[in-house]
């Protein structure tokens, strides 16, 4: 897989996904030195014990990109390998479409809970959705968020045959997409994508709970083939994946401040 010259290979000595740049004669670059065209840095979670239990407390730090690395299986909760890394690579070779199908099809056959082990009932008032929402799907365990969920409206006659769930979806990450809400801010360089706001830590003080919660629904609509609405700046996605960000995705958040820094590296 290449993304933006980096190239992800898996290292023989433990298994596992590292990315790696080639020069210009075709070795592995081992130049240290930042260049603002070469140059890429990956998150790196450092988890710990918080005093929230709805939220997961860390430290995020950057890394270069040839020092980051991940596991190239998948375990499920018992510690078993559901996916190997010779079905990920055999997958990477699919077209989009291919991948989707594949990827669903482990989420359901691998990690997915049968109907008959429990199921989860969601119980949402629809003038109090975002509030509802946020209790329900925060209380939730690992477990529970694989299991299928069936949505009720409180007051409303009808069954969930998929229709509500979509109409969930739909709704719930609108609502906290929605910029009047403090969590989210239209990008300057694309106001048809979002970037965290800043300033959310001073408007809620569960701002946080909020931001997992974001994080687990996106992560169901996933593994349930849903949509979210919502589409947030390339580099937050970057993140989430591990993918490597380079200088130019500064543009993507405060456009004058990257060609600010832009010049100054040319004057240098």
């Amino acid at each position: 897989y290449d993304k933006d010259g980096w190239t992800r290979t898996i290292r023989a000595s433990d298994m596992k996904f590292q990315w790696v740049r080639m020069d210009d004669k075709g070795d592995i670059d081992t130049n240290t030195r930042f260049d603002s065209e070469k140059s890429a840095y990956v998150r790196k979670l450092d988890f710990r014990e918080g005093l929230d239990a709805r939220v997961r407390d860390g430290i995020l730090t950057l890394v270069p990109a040839a020092d980051a690395f991940v596991d190239s299986r998948v375990k499920n909760d018992a510690g078993e390998v559901v996916v190997t890394y010779a079905e990920i690579a055999e997958a990477q070779v699919k077209d989009f479409q291919e991948k989707v199908n594949w990827f669903q099809n482990k989420c359901t056959s691998a990690l997915g809970v049968e109907w008959n082990e429990g199921h989860m009932r969601m119980n949402v008032r629809r003038d109090h959705l975002l509030e509802d929402s946020v209790d329900a799907v925060m209380s939730l365990s690992r477990k529970d968020m694989r299991k299928l969920w069936r949505f009720e409206f409180i007051g409303e006659a009808g069954i969930d045959a998929g229709g509500l769930a979509r109409e969930w979806f739909q709704l719930v990450t609108d609502e906290i997409f929605d910029p009047d809400m403090g969590f989210w801010q239209s990008s300057e360089t694309n106001q048809m994508c979002m970037q965290i706001n800043p300033a959310s830590q001073m408007i809620h003080e569960d701002f946080k709970v909020y931001y997992r919660f974001l994080g687990r629904v996106m992560g169901k609509a996933l593994f349930d083939r849903q949509l979210v609405a919502g589409h947030m700046v390339q580099f937050i996605y970057k993140h989430m994946l591990g993918w490597p960000i380079q200088f130019k995705d500064i543009r993507d958040s405060d456009e004058e401040l990257y060609f600010n820094l832009k010049q100054l590296t040319e004057l240098a």
